[in-house]
């Protein structure tokens, strides 16, 4: 990143339910001083803004939420994209790419053309193509162009075994990989509990590791999403607390371990695709891609996963004729 930047601004393209819990987490945790929305609809973006504007006169900081245009993105730190329509009821993300498509067809070439320079954190559905398709369209580093991917599930994860064995959530080191959807796996030969592996701590606290059925809990986690949206129609809250995580880790240069969609050079014996991978993240934006050692069956699940990213991106982008 070189330029001038306004390290504490972000715009937010999209203005909806995640979009605007997104700037809410970020002004809760008082991350930024500027937010600016895009949105096609700048009518109900500026009602989004002038309500979280009366949330700020009660928070103490000199925030200000605005709408803005894309000018606004050449001096942002981040730019935060969430556009897109909501998840049916029994609709697989994958479902949503055509919609999403077109709304980034209208995205791409503003945002490319304004200058940015900053990191941009994909959360729009399908996550992983979208994230792809951005990768291939701004001309950023993929260091600084990346999704939430499989942050979100992994938050999941952790609270499904912290119920199961009876541990805080917190204490327990685990993850989702592949797609941000239902080919999502669990490498679980990297579970543990405060760095002692799973099975260990099975045994040392007499439990019957025959009770964790990791099969159920891998469906637990990709079913509760669905779970939400069927009951309420989106999911907003969770994830907008996971973008607050990434720019937090990013302002203060944590350089933290988190499962993210970043651009595969090579990684895992892929190229061309998006794909949540353990990513080691900081003042940069991802600094490095951790290539961890999977078993057998697990590669397998990170090959199928890919390759099922990789055919809706080939949706998307069809590969250019010879």
């Amino acid at each position: 990143m070189s330029g001038k930047i306004k390290t504490r601004k972000a715009v937010i393209i999209g203005a909806g339910r995640v979009g605007s819990h997104a700037a809410l987490c970020l002004m809760f945790q008082h991350l930024v001083n500027e937010i600016v929305f895009l949105d096609v609809n700048p009518e109900a973006a500026a009602a989004q803004a002038g309500d979280l504007n009366d949330l700020a006169s009660g928070l103490g900081d000199n925030f200000v939420i605005r709408v803005g245009n894309y000018c606004d993105c050449k001096d942002a730190h981040f730019v935060i994209l969430t556009a897109g329509r909501s998840r049916r009821p029994g609709e697989s993300r994958l479902q949503m790419l055509d919609s999403t498509v077109k709304i980034l067809e209208g995205i791409v070439g503003p945002l490319r053309d304004s200058g940015f320079h900053g990191v941009v954190i994909s959360v729009s559905n399908p996550c992983d193509v979208v994230t792809e398709y951005l990768y291939r369209n701004l001309g950023l580093p993929r260091s600084q162009v990346f999704g939430t991917g499989t942050l979100l599930d992994s938050a999941r994860l952790r609270r499904a075994l912290s119920e199961i064995i009876g541990v805080n959530s917190k204490q327990i080191q685990a993850i989702c990989m592949g797609e941000h959807g239902d080919s999502s796996f669990i490498p679980t030969s990297h579970i543990s509990v405060q760095g002692i592996d799973l099975r260990e701590y099975l045994s040392l606290t007499h439990m019957n590791s025959a009770n964790l059925d990791i099969a159920d809990v891998m469906r637990r986690v990709r079913e509760s999403g669905s779970a939400i949206v069927s009951g309420k129609g989106c999911t907003e809250f969770g994830i907008g607390s996971v973008v607050a995580s990434i720019v937090t880790a990013i302002l203060h240069n944590d350089r933290v371990v988190m499962p993210l969609s970043v651009h595969l050079d090579g990684e895992y014996g892929e190229n061309g695709v998006c794909a949540g991978v353990p990513c080691v993240l900081g003042v940069q934006g991802i600094e490095h891609v951790l290539e961890i050692d999977l078993s057998y069956d697990e590669r397998r699940a990170m090959r199928k996963s890919c390759d099922i990213i990789r055919e809706n991106v080939n949706k998307a982008m069809p590969p250019a004729e010879a």
